[in-house]
Protein backbone atom coordinates (compact mmCIF):
# COMPACT_ATOMS: atom_id res chain seq x y z
CA UNK A 1 0.00 0.00 0.00
CA UNK A 2 1.52 3.64 -1.02
CA UNK A 3 1.73 5.51 2.25
CA UNK A 4 1.25 8.80 0.78
CA UNK A 5 -2.16 7.50 -0.88
CA UNK A 6 -3.38 5.85 2.36
CA UNK A 7 -4.75 8.60 4.16
CA UNK A 8 -7.48 9.31 6.60
CA UNK A 9 -9.06 11.67 9.47
CA UNK A 10 -9.86 10.96 13.09
CA UNK A 11 -10.03 12.24 16.29
CA UNK A 12 -8.09 11.30 19.15
CA UNK A 13 -8.01 12.17 22.61
CA UNK A 14 -5.30 12.33 24.47
CA UNK A 15 -5.33 12.90 28.48
CA UNK A 16 -2.39 15.26 30.05
CA UNK A 17 -2.74 15.90 33.77
CA UNK A 18 -6.04 17.49 34.10
CA UNK A 19 -6.64 18.15 30.55
CA UNK A 20 -8.00 15.96 27.66
CA UNK A 21 -6.92 17.09 24.19
CA UNK A 22 -8.53 16.26 21.60
CA UNK A 23 -6.58 15.57 18.24
CA UNK A 24 -7.69 15.59 14.74
CA UNK A 25 -5.39 13.06 12.53
CA UNK A 26 -4.94 12.53 9.46
CA UNK A 27 -2.06 11.21 6.97
CA UNK A 28 -0.70 8.23 6.58
CA UNK A 29 -1.80 4.47 8.08
CA UNK A 30 0.71 2.99 7.34
CA UNK A 31 4.61 3.03 8.08
CA UNK A 32 6.91 4.87 5.76
CA UNK A 33 5.52 8.26 5.71
CA UNK A 34 7.40 11.47 6.65
CA UNK A 35 7.85 13.19 10.32
CA UNK A 36 4.32 14.10 12.09
CA UNK A 37 3.85 17.47 12.27
CA UNK A 38 1.73 19.04 14.54
CA UNK A 39 -0.36 22.61 13.62
CA UNK A 40 -1.59 24.74 16.54
CA UNK A 41 -3.91 27.51 15.75
CA UNK A 42 -3.83 31.37 16.26
CA UNK A 43 -5.08 33.35 19.54
CA UNK A 44 -8.00 31.64 20.53
CA UNK A 45 -9.18 29.67 17.19
CA UNK A 46 -9.56 26.02 16.72
CA UNK A 47 -7.52 24.14 14.30
CA UNK A 48 -10.28 22.89 12.18
CA UNK A 49 -11.37 24.96 9.39
CA UNK A 50 -8.41 27.15 9.07
CA UNK A 51 -5.89 24.73 8.64
CA UNK A 52 -8.60 22.23 6.62
CA UNK A 53 -6.58 22.81 3.19
CA UNK A 54 -3.25 22.62 4.51
CA UNK A 55 -3.26 19.82 6.70
CA UNK A 56 -4.92 17.54 3.58
CA UNK A 57 -1.87 19.01 1.41
CA UNK A 58 0.79 17.84 3.99
CA UNK A 59 -1.40 14.46 4.73
CA UNK A 60 -0.75 13.95 0.71
CA UNK A 61 2.93 14.88 1.45
CA UNK A 62 3.10 11.73 3.11
CA UNK A 63 3.05 13.05 6.84
CA UNK A 64 0.87 12.59 9.65
CA UNK A 65 -0.84 15.78 10.76
CA UNK A 66 -1.78 16.17 14.49
CA UNK A 67 -3.72 19.26 15.35
CA UNK A 68 -4.89 18.95 18.65
CA UNK A 69 -7.21 21.45 19.84
CA UNK A 70 -6.81 24.24 22.48
CA UNK A 71 -8.38 23.98 25.91
CA UNK A 72 -11.89 25.23 26.18
CA UNK A 73 -12.48 24.21 22.38
CA UNK A 74 -14.31 21.17 20.62
CA UNK A 75 -13.97 18.21 23.11
CA UNK A 76 -10.30 19.42 24.68
CA UNK A 77 -11.10 20.24 28.81
CA UNK A 78 -8.94 21.13 31.37
CA UNK A 79 -8.04 24.09 34.06
CA UNK A 80 -8.67 27.90 32.14
CA UNK A 81 -7.23 29.60 35.20
CA UNK A 82 -4.01 29.72 36.42
CA UNK A 83 -2.34 27.84 33.63
CA UNK A 84 1.07 28.80 32.22
CA UNK A 85 2.48 28.37 28.63
CA UNK A 86 4.49 25.84 30.06
CA UNK A 87 1.45 23.76 30.99
CA UNK A 88 -0.11 24.55 27.11
CA UNK A 89 3.13 22.83 26.33
CA UNK A 90 2.65 19.77 27.88
CA UNK A 91 -0.67 19.69 26.73
CA UNK A 92 1.06 19.29 23.06
CA UNK A 93 4.09 17.07 23.99
CA UNK A 94 1.48 14.86 25.41
CA UNK A 95 -0.50 14.43 22.12
CA UNK A 96 3.11 14.46 20.18
CA UNK A 97 4.12 11.29 22.64
CA UNK A 98 0.76 9.34 21.94
CA UNK A 99 0.10 10.30 17.91
CA UNK A 100 2.95 11.49 16.96
CA UNK A 101 6.01 8.29 17.47
CA UNK A 102 7.23 10.50 19.98
CA UNK A 103 9.24 13.36 17.71
CA UNK A 104 7.47 15.69 15.65
CA UNK A 105 7.52 19.19 13.83
CA UNK A 106 5.71 21.65 15.50
CA UNK A 107 3.77 24.50 13.54
CA UNK A 108 2.42 28.06 15.77
CA UNK A 109 0.13 29.99 13.70
CA UNK A 110 0.48 33.43 15.15
CA UNK A 111 -0.25 33.15 19.04
CA UNK A 112 0.64 29.36 18.34
CA UNK A 113 4.20 29.97 17.87
CA UNK A 114 4.54 30.73 21.43
CA UNK A 115 3.25 27.25 22.58
CA UNK A 116 5.60 25.69 20.04
CA UNK A 117 8.79 27.42 21.03
CA UNK A 118 8.03 26.73 24.45
CA UNK A 119 7.05 23.05 23.55
CA UNK A 120 10.91 22.82 22.17
CA UNK A 121 12.13 24.18 25.24
CA UNK A 122 10.19 22.19 27.88
CA UNK A 123 10.55 19.27 25.95
CA UNK A 124 13.30 19.06 23.21
CA UNK A 125 13.71 15.15 22.68
CA UNK A 126 9.92 15.31 21.27
CA UNK A 127 10.64 18.15 18.56
CA UNK A 128 12.64 18.04 15.87
CA UNK A 129 11.86 21.43 14.34
CA UNK A 130 9.31 24.64 14.72
CA UNK A 131 7.62 26.35 11.60
CA UNK A 132 6.82 29.68 12.41
CA UNK A 133 3.36 30.67 10.76
CA UNK A 134 3.19 34.36 11.07
CA UNK A 135 4.34 34.38 13.92
CA UNK A 136 4.60 38.33 15.26
CA UNK A 137 8.00 40.16 15.60
CA UNK A 138 8.81 41.60 18.66
CA UNK A 139 7.09 45.13 18.35
CA UNK A 140 4.05 46.20 16.38
CA UNK A 141 1.52 48.74 17.03
CA UNK A 142 -0.52 48.68 19.46
CA UNK A 143 -4.14 49.12 17.07
CA UNK A 144 -2.52 46.08 15.47
CA UNK A 145 -2.08 43.97 18.45
CA UNK A 146 -6.11 45.01 19.67
CA UNK A 147 -7.28 42.91 16.44
CA UNK A 148 -7.70 39.40 17.40
CA UNK A 149 -9.03 40.79 20.61
CA UNK A 150 -11.75 43.16 18.90
CA UNK A 151 -12.40 40.62 15.88
CA UNK A 152 -13.64 38.14 18.29
CA UNK A 153 -15.72 40.07 20.28
CA UNK A 154 -19.15 39.27 19.65
CA UNK A 155 -20.62 42.23 21.25
CA UNK A 156 -19.01 44.43 18.61
CA UNK A 157 -20.81 45.18 15.41
CA UNK A 158 -20.38 43.12 12.50
CA UNK A 159 -18.93 46.15 10.76
CA UNK A 160 -16.53 46.93 13.68
CA UNK A 161 -15.28 43.32 13.70
CA UNK A 162 -14.26 43.03 9.83
CA UNK A 163 -13.32 45.77 10.06
CA UNK A 164 -10.61 44.42 12.69
CA UNK A 165 -10.16 41.35 10.52
CA UNK A 166 -9.48 43.77 7.56
CA UNK A 167 -6.94 45.63 9.39
CA UNK A 168 -5.11 42.73 11.70
CA UNK A 169 -5.51 39.59 9.17
CA UNK A 170 -6.32 39.81 5.36
CA UNK A 171 -4.30 41.65 2.72
CA UNK A 172 -7.20 43.71 0.84
CA UNK A 173 -9.66 42.21 -1.60
CA UNK A 174 -9.68 39.09 0.69
CA UNK A 175 -12.64 38.05 2.19
CA UNK A 176 -12.82 38.13 5.48
CA UNK A 177 -16.69 37.22 6.42
CA UNK A 178 -15.71 33.55 7.25
CA UNK A 179 -13.19 34.41 10.29
CA UNK A 180 -16.48 36.55 12.24
CA UNK A 181 -17.21 32.48 13.49
CA UNK A 182 -14.06 30.79 14.98
CA UNK A 183 -13.21 32.27 17.60
CA UNK A 184 -13.03 31.14 21.29
CA UNK A 185 -12.86 34.07 24.24
CA UNK A 186 -12.51 31.77 26.78
CA UNK A 187 -10.06 30.28 25.23
CA UNK A 188 -8.15 33.45 23.96
CA UNK A 189 -7.97 34.84 27.73
CA UNK A 190 -6.74 31.53 28.93
CA UNK A 191 -3.63 31.92 26.59
CA UNK A 192 -2.92 35.65 26.51
CA UNK A 193 -3.32 35.17 30.75
CA UNK A 194 -0.75 32.19 30.32
CA UNK A 195 2.34 34.63 29.57
CA UNK A 196 1.32 37.78 31.00
CA UNK A 197 -0.15 36.38 34.58
CA UNK A 198 1.76 33.18 35.11
CA UNK A 199 5.50 34.81 35.04
CA UNK A 200 6.75 33.59 31.72
CA UNK A 201 8.83 35.85 30.30
CA UNK A 202 9.71 36.21 26.46
CA UNK A 203 13.53 34.88 26.84
CA UNK A 204 11.90 31.57 28.32
CA UNK A 205 10.23 30.50 24.90
CA UNK A 206 11.77 32.88 22.44
CA UNK A 207 15.36 30.68 21.43
CA UNK A 208 13.10 27.62 21.04
CA UNK A 209 15.95 25.25 22.39
CA UNK A 210 18.32 24.13 19.82
CA UNK A 211 15.26 23.29 16.72
CA UNK A 212 15.64 24.48 13.25
CA UNK A 213 13.55 27.48 12.43
CA UNK A 214 11.47 27.50 9.15
CA UNK A 215 9.69 31.20 9.67
CA UNK A 216 6.53 31.66 7.29
CA UNK A 217 6.26 35.39 7.03
CA UNK A 218 3.16 36.69 5.07
CA UNK A 219 3.80 39.33 2.76
CA UNK A 220 1.55 41.87 4.22
CA UNK A 221 1.65 40.86 7.45
CA UNK A 222 1.68 44.06 9.74
CA UNK A 223 2.04 41.91 12.95
CA UNK A 224 5.54 41.60 11.13
CA UNK A 225 6.89 44.79 8.84
CA UNK A 226 9.67 44.49 6.38
CA UNK A 227 11.23 46.20 8.43
CA UNK A 228 11.84 43.79 10.55
CA UNK A 229 11.76 40.94 8.51
CA UNK A 230 15.53 39.53 9.21
CA UNK A 231 15.18 39.47 12.81
CA UNK A 232 14.56 36.01 13.01
CA UNK A 233 17.87 35.40 11.09
CA UNK A 234 19.90 38.23 13.02
CA UNK A 235 19.49 36.56 16.17
CA UNK A 236 19.55 33.05 15.33
CA UNK A 237 21.63 32.44 12.17
CA UNK A 238 21.33 29.45 10.30
CA UNK A 239 19.30 27.32 12.47
CA UNK A 240 16.19 29.69 10.46
CA UNK A 241 14.65 29.22 7.28
CA UNK A 242 12.83 32.26 6.03
CA UNK A 243 10.16 31.58 3.45
CA UNK A 244 7.99 34.75 1.94
CA UNK A 245 4.23 33.83 1.17
CA UNK A 246 3.04 36.72 -1.22
CA UNK A 247 -0.69 38.39 -0.87
CA UNK A 248 -1.11 37.04 2.15
CA UNK A 249 -1.68 38.81 5.72
CA UNK A 250 -2.04 37.48 9.28
CA UNK A 251 -4.66 34.65 8.31
CA UNK A 252 -2.17 33.45 6.04
CA UNK A 253 -3.65 29.96 6.13
CA UNK A 254 -6.90 30.53 4.18
CA UNK A 255 -5.24 33.59 1.94
CA UNK A 256 -2.53 31.02 0.31
CA UNK A 257 -2.74 27.08 1.46
CA UNK A 258 -0.70 25.94 -1.54
CA UNK A 259 1.97 28.34 -0.93
CA UNK A 260 2.03 27.64 2.71
CA UNK A 261 1.91 23.47 2.28
CA UNK A 262 4.61 23.24 -0.73
CA UNK A 263 7.32 25.69 1.65
CA UNK A 264 6.70 23.11 4.85
CA UNK A 265 6.86 20.35 2.67
CA UNK A 266 9.96 21.44 0.82
CA UNK A 267 11.64 22.30 3.95
CA UNK A 268 10.53 19.00 6.05
CA UNK A 269 12.28 17.07 3.53
CA UNK A 270 15.70 18.53 4.53
CA UNK A 271 15.32 18.05 7.79
CA UNK A 272 17.57 15.35 9.60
Amino acid sequence: MNAMAATERRVEMVRQGAATIETVVEGPIVEGGGPAIVMLPSLGRDGYEDFDDVAARLARGGHRVLRPQPRGIGASVGPMEGVSLHDLAADIAAVIMALGDGRAVVLGHAFGHFVARMTAVDFPAHVRGVVLAAAAASSYRPEIAATPRRAADTSLPEAERLAALQLGFFVPGHDPTHWLTGWYPATQRMQIDSQEKQGVRREDWWHAGTAPFLELIPESDPFKPPAQWGEMRATFGDRVTTVIIHDASHALFPEQPAAVAAAILQWMRRLG
